[in-house]
């Protein structure tokens, strides 16, 4: 498309800041008018959007499409946990949770994998064909298979000034985010975005406080499950998707496996993932989220200091790596199920788009504090006179996640004793 480098990261900076910037307001939304309509509607646009970008005559067309398609994902993101908590009989909401992050751990396996054969044997556009027969089977499911909302909130007037503060909020952390990941975070247009951001955070805060119905429910903050639930959450995606952005570096520099074993080599730890997380809701419904959670990331963080002893084997880092994959297994389906129980009914759908929002903005963070951490290494390299290149940045980067996933295990643990969502639900 004789497009420049900028407007070719923007296919994927406009996706990502349409989804996070509105999937709080989607969610107010699906409460009100209910979730399995908007659902079904979203699978609907994602799919439109997916052939109006595989047919994009020109990278214009193309960036319109992708913000299209990021309203469609909000719609079906800012639902997805909702629906299952409104859905699941008392008891198994943990082990439904559970299901759905081995879903997106096998997803998350089969992604890169799948996108580079689609790019090999037929371009770049059958990245977007195959959403559409996906696409479709899903509107169908949708339809016959989901559960129409019972409880809703009441109908009022959407909370359009904290909309207006949260958006650019939203849109300006996740510039200074991507910015910072190839420049660094001393560089003035990411520190003026970060403070644009923390400003609008404020006015967004200040505004929910006084609105008669607000888009975020602040005092769902004041209960210590939710809050610690929504930080520790925010921890565990900036490790997973910081671990995933400097893995293949690594991987590719210091050992010279070509991209594909590399790719292959990182998909051990989202299987892991994946295998242990329906075990770990189940422990979650039985249990409470305390044990699951504080454990998960304790090995997660122990998984990562591994990592970070000079020039491991293959062997161990995959075995490091299938270890992080276990703790963020063990963490996740508890932490979530803890806190999509938050809350009413009638504000699951607020509370689902919450944690989505959470993990757009540690998946940003992850990547820039990643990238930072492994820039840095060769400048402090070059001023002691240590050895540098790709292993030092990579050790860098590992440790600095390793004490975010203590941090994440420390909080976890030192929570009251949990009590079960799904008897939380039952009250």
């Amino acid at each position: 498309m004789n497009a420049s480098l900028a407007q070719v990261e923007w296919v994927a900076l406009i996706y990502l800041l349409v989804l996070v910037g509105s999937i709080s307001a989607v969610g107010r939304l699906a409460d009100m008018v209910g979730r399995k309509l908007l659902y079904t509607y979203g699978f609907a646009l994602f799919t439109l959007a997916s052939l109006g970008c595989a047919l994009a005559p020109d990278i214009t067309w193309l960036l319109v499409a992708r913000g299209v398609q990021a309203v469609g994902a909000s719609m079906l993101q800012a639902n997805s946990v909702a629906l299952i908590r409104t859905s699941m009989p008392a008891g198994k909401l943990g082990k439904a949770i559970g299901l759905q992050g081995a879903a997106q751990a096998v997803g998350l396996a089969m992604g890169p994998s799948v996108g580079g054969v689609l790019i090999g044997l037929g371009g770049w556009r059958w990245v977007f064909f195959v959403n559409i027969p996906a696409g479709v089977i899903g509107v169908v499911l949708g339809c016959l298979l989901l559960p129409r909302t019972r409880v809703k909130a009441p109908l009022v007037r959407l909370d359009w000034p904290g909309l207006v503060a949260l958006m650019p909020a939203v849109g300006a952390l996740l510039l200074a985010l991507s910015e910072a990941s190839r420049s660094g975070f001393g560089n003035p247009p990411v520190l003026g975005l970060l403070a644009s951001s923390a400003v609008l955070f404020v006015v967004f805060v200040l505004l929910e406080r006084r609105a008669r119905h607000p888009l975020v429910d602040l005092s769902l903050f004041r209960t210590g499950t939710f809050s610690r639930g929504i930080a520790t959450g925010l921890l565990s995606y900036l490790v997973l998707f910081g671990v995933l952005f400097v893995t293949p570096l690594h991987l590719e520099s210091e050992y010279s496996l070509p991209p594909a074993q590399a790719g292959l080599l990182l998909t051990v730890l989202p299987v892991a993932l994946g295998l242990v997380a329906p075990a770990a809701g189940f422990v979650a419904d039985r249990s409470g989220a305390r044990l699951p959670t504080s454990a998960g990331m304790g090995l997660a963080a122990a998984a990562l200091a591994i990592l970070v002893w000079p020039s491991p084997s293959l062997w161990i880092t995959a075995a490091g790596l299938a270890a992080l994959g276990l703790g963020l297994g063990l963490f996740t389906p508890a932490n979530n199920a803890a806190v999509a129980a938050a809350g009413h009914d009638h504000q699951a759908g607020m509370v689902s788009g919450v944690m989505n929002m959470t993990r757009g903005v540690g998946t940003s963070l992850g990547v820039a504090l990643g990238a930072a951490a492994y820039s840095l290494a060769p400048a402090l390299a070059d001023s002691s006179g240590m050895p540098g290149g790709s292993g030092l940045g990579f050790q860098m980067a590992a440790a600095l996640l390793a004490v975010l996933a203590a941090v994440a295990a420390a909080l976890s643990l030192l929570g009251r004793p949990s009590v079960p969502a799904s008897a939380r639900l039952r009250k």
